[in-house]
């Protein structure tokens, strides 16, 4: 019999820590095709304004170096390449083959080539020297990994004295009428879409569980202290639906 320690959570399901990569590995392999889609439908393209966000927030300036972590398909790191410039550089790194592969995709067939590089990676291993990159982001990747202090600490060490982490993440609703209208949202609707555009119920239904078990706001910025960040501030988005987390390495 496994140890407590040993175990984590997939969902609501509690699974051995060794095979949720595996299983997360297997949801993103299923939907990445329709991520994109399903992402617009299901937050009414709200998606599109919490990134311009934190895109707003990052402070990139020309020549700098950008580590787009869980990048996925590559909405943020497509605004990134441009802001750094040809001089600086964008890496989209992703644990999954498949969302990296489509982001790779995307970005080429928008002609963005030259500034942006791709590293399939583990965010609790990063493959990358001390001190590499002026910002990091990890947009709706962080409640995925097996283990988010590991990864935090991982982000911090291969940042920038200067730099900043941002991490834009479902978060806890801020207002319990709003809490409840989005658990009604999240566990009924959600799995539904993603059965009828994505012929993917179950992975929608992980998508929502993973929602809810991920930690709220002030745990969270708690996390990131004790990794090590400092001057670490959220700001809620959409009743805290969502939150922006940053914090800064000095």
């Amino acid at each position: 019999m496994k140890k407590h320690d040993d175990s984590t959570h997939f969902g609501f399901k509690t699974v051995a820590k060794d095979e949720k990569a595996t299983m997360v590995a297997g949801v993103f392999h299923s939907v990445a095709g329709k991520y994109d889609l399903m992402n617009d439908v299901m937050s009414f393209g709200i998606h599109r304004l919490w990134k311009r966000f934190t895109i707003d927030c990052s402070g990139v300036r020309r020549g700098q170096k950008v580590l787009d972590l869980a990048g996925g398909t590559g909405d943020l790191a497509a605004k990134f390449s441009r802001m750094v410039g040809p001089e600086g550089e964008v890496v989209l790194a992703d644990i999954n083959e498949s969302m990296l592969q489509v982001g790779r995709d995307k970005l080429r067939d928008m002609g963005i080539v030259g500034n942006v590089r791709y590293v399939q990676a583990d965010a609790e291993k990063l493959p990358f020297p001390d001190d590499t990159f002026d910002l990091i982001t990890i947009a709706f990747g962080l409640r995925n990994v097996t283990d988010k202090d590991a990864a935090l600490r991982s982000m911090l060490r291969v940042l920038k004295p200067g730099g900043r982490l941002l991490v834009l993440e479902f978060s806890k609703p801020e207002v319990e009428l709003l809490s409840k209208a989005y658990d009604i949202y999240s566990f009924h609707v959600m799995p539904r879409m993603g059965a009828f555009i994505a012929n993917d119920k179950d992975s929608y239904q992980y998508l929502a569980e993973s929602i809810r078990m991920h930690p709220d706001q002030d745990t969270l910025k708690t996390m990131m202290e004790e990794a090590g960040f400092e001057q670490v501030t959220y700001h809620n988005l959409t009743g805290g639906i969502v939150a922006l987390h940053r914090g800064f390495k000095f």
